[in-house]
């Protein structure tokens, strides 16, 4: 199949600086400093074992048990969605109002779901794919919808795909030196459009350049704590590339406990600095693939926009942008698939804006309906599909060498 190790190789074969990527350019940063393990900001969200998961399960493994439970657990919370949240809002009949809604807009929403997961995929395959024969289109589909899957079924704020993604590219063949600098890089990428908008468009409505008003605290506190990030990350980018060793001189003063401590934090600094440099070394590329990232954002806020269309209500698209930002931070949550904080932080952030409570509440449940159900069961298959792909690799990574079959008895 496409991508396959020859027989006998070892399965994990390091990215080095000196390999040449697919598209003829040094898959530059990603070794440099040597030995980085993975950073504290990924690592915690899958545990102290690092990234690479078991060679047979992902460390999130979507067993028939957990499926039943958080399928029950999520009903619950749409029962509490559309019925009760409705009610508080002083609009009493939900259902009857979603059936109310301009199908065409509706279904217009669901084909701009499928375009932003299609430029999720494109990202990923811009990032991850490079020297990586095995990471085709037909794989970047399938860890983004399993990655999806393990979202939506793991209260764990996103962690569930980091874990599954992180298991499906080191049986690709990457260590996890290389996994952490390109989650990063891809990382830096998606949330940089993220926090760009969020500025511009916090900042033009704060000062009245867009129209659509809001007060200090919706506008320009937003726009100025994502300009602060964003010279955060810039910041890591200058970091001197011997960070890790410098920090872990200092480290090695300490004993005990304390100095393992020093010494593991150390690696972070120079794990993001690296996943930073990546990420600026593709947009000097100008890789076409990172076009992707706006294509996630902007086709998913576009579904929300026409989900107000179809309910006969228009927002001010700077409005639109900031209220959407602002709710999916309720995706930090606990919750499976980020059910009921999502929802709630929306619906407060367009209220807010002087959106009619009972539009607002409509909208924002017409929009998570597509955008949390219509990528599901994709996902689902797409977790399946992905098991199937990671058994096909080990199964060629298992020939004998030369692909002949031992001898029968």
């Amino acid at each position: 199949m496409t991508g396959a190790h020859a027989p006998g190789q070892e399965t994990r074969t390091p990215l080095s600086a000196e390999r040449v990527d697919a598209v003829t350019a040094p898959a530059v940063n990603e070794n440099d400093p040597p030995e980085v393990e993975v950073p504290a900001v990924v690592a915690s969200a899958v545990g102290p074992a690092q990234l690479a998961a078991s060679d047979e399960e992902p460390t999130v493994l979507i067993t028939r048990k957990r499926l039943l439970l958080i399928s029950g657990l999520v009903v619950v919370a749409v029962v509490g969605l559309y019925f009760l949240v409705p009610k508080v809002a002083g609009l009493k009949q939900t259902w009857g109002r979603l059936h109310r809604g301009d199908p065409l807009w509706l279904a217009a929403g669901g084909a701009l779901e499928l375009l932003s997961i299609a430029g999720y995929a494109a990202l990923f395959r811009t990032v991850f794919g490079r020297g990586v024969p095995r990471i085709d289109w037909r794989v970047s589909l399938e860890i983004p919808l399993a990655g999806i899957a393990a979202i939506r079924l793991v209260a764990a704020a996103g962690a569930g795909g980091v874990a599954v993604t992180a298991w499906a590219l080191a049986r690709a063949g990457m260590s996890a030196q290389v996994i952490a600098c390109r989650m990063v890089a891809s990382l830096v990428l998606q949330y940089s459009v993220y926090l760009g908008a969020l500025f511009i468009c916090g900042l033009g409505l704060g000062l009245g350049l867009f129209a659509g008003g809001g007060s200090f605290a919706l506008t320009i506190v937003p726009a100025a704590l994502a300009g602060a990030l964003m010279a955060a990350i810039l910041g890591l980018a200058l970091m001197p590339r011997d960070i890790e060793q410098r920090l872990g001189r200092v480290a090695d003063r300490r004993r005990g406990a304390l100095g393992s401590m020093a010494r593991w934090l150390a690696k972070a600094p120079a794990t993001l600095g690296s996943g930073v440099r990546t990420a600026g070394d593709l947009i000097r590329q100008r890789r076409l693939g990172l076009l992707g990232a706006v294509a996630y954002w902007g086709f998913d806020i576009a579904v929300l926009g026409v989900c107000f269309h179809a309910f006969g209500t228009v927002v001010p698209l700077a409005v639109l942008i900031v209220g959407y930002f602002l709710g999916t931070l309720g995706s930090l949550l606990p919750l499976p698939g980020g059910v009921g904080g999502v929802e709630g932080g929306m619906i407060a952030a367009f209220v807010a804006f002087g959106t009619p409570a009972d539009s607002a509440v409509i909208a924002v449940l017409a929009y998570r309906a597509i955008s949390f159900w219509l990528p599901t069961l994709p996902g689902i298959v797409g977790y399946v599909a992905l098991r199937s792909t990671v058994r096909q690799w080990r199964a060629v990574d298992t020939q004998p060498a030369g692909g002949a079959s031992p001898p029968s008895v």
